[in-house]
């Protein structure tokens, strides 16, 4: 068959379904647009350089941004004490540096003269949104748009991580109880009925409470643990449905064992619903960071993510800045991620299709 008349497949003609939908298409590149924000984040706005030749060698100190332990250790020894741009020009007259776009600092306040020429950030009620600071500054003078910057990779972490957890949960759990059925089907669906019963929010600040120093990979987990129930209720059925079907069969009359025959020929032709619940499982879970974090149980300091920008706003209600910049995003991708689903679930069923024909 010529290549020009080949059929697209499901999944292609799904994709071209999908990008009938203007704003499903907007709401994906908003969200790739966000993950290269969260990779390029120490490039958009820091205090450290991106790339720096220091007696000799070549550095990237930014990596200190996404693990301190990234950051070299030349520098420590060095007294730099995160401040760079005067202590490479007197400690290497010869040292060069490329900074980042905006020379601001998601954890601290700027100080005076840091940048040869600048002022110290301003704070409290004098941080209003300006040309030197985007969004404005918090109660201690951190700049707002650093921290809205350097927060999009928790807000993407969250999503992604807890669902995926819970999606290979939910799909592992609902696949043996659709295909094997039996007591396995009623020992998982046991499990399954218990683990709704437990409450993501009330766990989340039970964990919290008992463990001294609790991170965001904590959230994530008891995201992703209590988070499955929904994948595996809508993963058992596709399997219930497609183990009868002609091509489980023959794949069984060839000899196929039951391993091969699940993951080879079902899970393909089951992940189009369930990817449905994992895309919307993604906004609850930036929703529940969000508000964990507007209440204080969010990740601890100097941790920076757009629920906690709101938390410092409580204070201080004059401070606008604080409320809206991380309030559209945070609507935004939340919008996003229900604007995907929403396509997905139309672009990959038939009987919705037919419905708004």
């Amino acid at each position: 068959m010529n290549m020009a008349t080949r059929p697209a497949g499901f999944w292609g003609d799904a994709w071209r379904r999908f990008r009938r939908r203007p704003l499903a298409v907007a709401a994906l590149t908003f969200v790739g647009g966000l993950a290269l924000v969260a990779l390029l984040s120490p490039a958009i706005a820091g205090t450290k350089p991106v790339l720096c030749r220091y007696k000799g060698r070549i550095y990237a100190p930014c990596l200190g941004y996404f693990d301190r332990r990234l950051e070299p250790a030349v520098f420590t020894r060095d007294r730099f004490r995160g401040t760079y741009p005067r202590n490479l020009e007197e400690k290497d007259p010869e040292s060069w540096a490329v900074w980042p776009l905006v020379f601001q600092d998601p954890y601290r306040s700027v100080r005076a003269d840091e940048w040869p020429g600048t002022a110290a950030n301003p704070a409290k009620d004098e941080g209003r949104p300006s040309r030197r600071n985007l969004f404005g500054t918090d109660q201690a003078g951190v700049d707002v748009f650093a921290k809205m910057v350097h927060g999009t990779t928790i807000a993407l972490l969250v999503g992604f991580v807890s669902m995926g957890i819970a999606g290979t949960i939910g799909i592992v759990v609902g696949a043996l109880g659709g295909y094997f059925g039996g007591w396995i089907d009623m020992l998982t669906s046991r499990i399954t009925e218990i683990v709704m019963c437990v409450p993501t929010l009330v766990l989340i600040l039970a964990v919290i409470a008992l463990i001294e120093k609790p991170t965001i990979w904590h959230t994530m987990a008891i995201i992703g643990a209590t988070g499955w129930t929904g994948i595996a209720r809508l993963t058992r059925g596709e399997f219930l449905r497609l183990k009868g079907a002609e091509f489980v069969l023959a794949a069984r009359a060839a000899g196929a064992g039951p391993w091969r025959i699940m993951l080879r020929h079902i899970l393909p032709n089951a992940l189009a619903p369930v990817l449905v619940p994992i895309t919307f499982g993604i906004a609850s879970a930036v929703l529940l960071e969000s508000s964990l974090s507007f209440l204080g149980f969010g990740p601890p300091p100097p941790t920076a993510s757009w629920g906690s920008i709101l938390n410092d706003a409580r204070s201080n209600l004059a401070m606008w800045w604080l409320v809206v910049f991380p309030g559209i995003a945070i609507f935004l991708t939340v919008l996003a991620y229900n604007l995907i689903g929403e396509a997905l679930q139309e672009s990959t069923d038939p009987r919705l299709r037919e419905a708004r024909k």
